[in-house]
């Protein structure tokens, strides 16, 4: 250290900022391409057809609207990745979580309230098993 001037002893430390920042943009680039990679397999799971899908297996897209609003981003504040279809502005019942999970919901016919029932018909879940033991090998060698 003797003889050394400070900007060459500068050197010699950890630099908390740079690898601070270099994680986080590893952080966001991989959970981006995680939450892009599962979107891609929920909506590849849902197939166009007329008839509608046994219960357990994935939902049919009659319209495409399901289908076509399933997003994700990545949220700085909690360094996490939301994934999923997004409400549309309507009436009443959170369709895409009962699809997913099955429930129960009341809608109207002949003029009269009856209580519909889902049976589930998971399209999220599966592709984010499907995408999960990936995962660890897009975390390697990111931080640069």
């Amino acid at each position: 250290m003797i003889g050394m001037r400070i900007d060459q002893a500068r050197g010699l430390f950890f630099d908390r900022a740079a690898v601070t920042s270099a994680a986080d943009r590893a952080q966001r680039r991989v959970l981006s391409r995680f939450g892009a990679f599962v979107r891609r397999g929920a909506r590849s799971s849902i197939r166009k057809r007329k008839t509608i899908s046994q219960p357990g297996s994935p939902p049919s897209s009659h319209t495409g609207l399901l289908k076509n609003n399933i997003f994700f981003v990545y949220e700085p504040l909690r360094s996490s990745v939301i994934i999923g279809p997004i409400l549309l502005s309507g009436k009443g019942t959170d369709a895409p979580a009962l699809l997913e999970h099955g429930g129960h919901a009341v809608g109207r016919r002949r003029k009269k309230r009856v209580r519909l029932t889902y049976r589930p018909r998971p399209f999220m879940g599966p592709a984010f098993e499907r995408e999960t033991p990936k995962l660890p090998a897009m975390w390697r060698d990111s931080v640069r």
